[in-house]
């Protein structure tokens, strides 16, 4: 599990982020430089093009990462309280608690989703003390 991909990004020259956050989620941004880049593959491969002359800064997160960088990069994607509304993602560190705790009560959780947000739940807790 300690390479289960949590964050698929990269940051072109001019400092754009591209992310891909599920399977075939193929982005594309065309950076100030004048070359396209692309990434794809969400968290279950990383799939890149390259440019020699111009590379991009590799931003992806594995399970191993430091968990306060996980908390900013993993991002999940929620339609609202009421389900009605566009999907908007949202990063794991700006989730409220309520919202953390209906999505465990409500959704089937893959194991390496569900220890993220134990994790966080357990990270808030100590950060109170």
């Amino acid at each position: 599990m300690n390479n289960q991909i949590v964050a698929n990004r990269i940051k072109t020259p001019d400092g754009t982020i591209l992310q891909s956050y599920h399977r075939h989620d193929y982005k594309t941004y065309t950076d100030k430089n004048g070359k396209e880049y692309m990434v794809d593959g969400g968290l279950d491969y990383l799939r890149r093009n390259v440019h020699d002359d111009a590379p991009y800064i590799e931003l992806s997160l594995m399970m191993d990462n430091p968990f306060v960088e996980i908390r900013e990069a993993f991002h999940w994607g929620t339609y609202g309280k009421d389900g009605k509304q566009p999907l908007t993602r949202v990063p794991l560190a700006d989730m409220t608690t309520e919202h953390i705790f209906a999505i465990q009560d409500n959704c089937k959780l893959e194991p390496w989703v569900k220890e993220l947000f134990d994790k966080e739940l357990r990270y808030r807790d100590e950060s109170r003390d």
